[in-house]
């Protein structure tokens, strides 16, 4: 439980990944971190975008190994 996103973070989230593919990483602190240069959010919004990022790029890598 818990791990349902409101349609704005995915939305925002796959965005986000579109635009700047390379920056982000499976790392949900290296992303916290490059989304506070990046967007202007709450940090509970900022987290969960993050967080969002971490489980699409887990899911894309382990889709190709």
């Amino acid at each position: 439980m818990g791990r349902i996103k409101p349609l704005t973070i995915k939305r925002t989230a796959k965005k986000l990944l579109q635009e700047f593919p390379a920056i982000f990483t499976d790392k949900f602190e290296e992303n916290k971190e490059i989304l506070k240069k990046i967007l202007d959010v709450d940090k509970k919004t900022r987290n969960s975008i993050a967080g969002y990022i971490a489980r699409l790029k887990k899911k894309h890598a382990k889709q190709f190994a």
